[in-house]
C-alpha cells in the first residue's frame, strides 16, 4: 500500500517505521533511546542547532532520569519541533526558489 502512497505519506510511514524499529515491545522509547535515535537518524536536521536555547531545552529533557517514556505521538511532535527550529526549512525554501 505504501508503494502507491504520496511522498508525504511515505515520509510519515518511514518515520513511523524508524520509531517502531527503535521502540520497546510496548511501543515506547526511553528518553535515552530517543536521544540516540535523533543523533543517529536525524543528525542532518539537528546539526548546527546545539547553541539554540530551545534545542538545549529539548535535549536536556531527554537527559533527565525519568521513568517516563516517549510514545509515537510525542516522538512526532519532537521531530516537528526540531525541524521547525532548524535551518532545514530555509534550505527547502531556497531550493524551491531556484527551481
Amino acid at each position: 500500500a505504501l508503494r502507491k502512497g504520496s511522498d508525504l505519506e511515505k515520509a510519515f510511514a518511514t518515520a513511523a517505521l524508524v520509531y517502531i524499529n527503535y521502540a520497546d515491545p510496548e511501543g515506547k522509547l526511553s528518553k535515552a533511546e530517543t536521544k540516540i535515535l535523533l543523533q543517529s537518524q536525524f543528525w542532518h536536521v539537528i546539526q548546527g542547532q546545539e547553541n539554540k536555547p530551545k534545542y538545549q531545552e529539548i535535549i536536556s529533557s531527554l537527559d533527565e532520569e525519568s521513568e517516563n517514556k516517549i510514545d509515537f505521538e510525542d516522538f512526532m511532535i519532537l521531530l516537528v519541533s526540531l525541524t521547525l527550529m532548524s535551518d532545514l526549512l530555509q534550505e527547502i525554501k531556497n531550493v524551491k526558489a531556484t527551481k
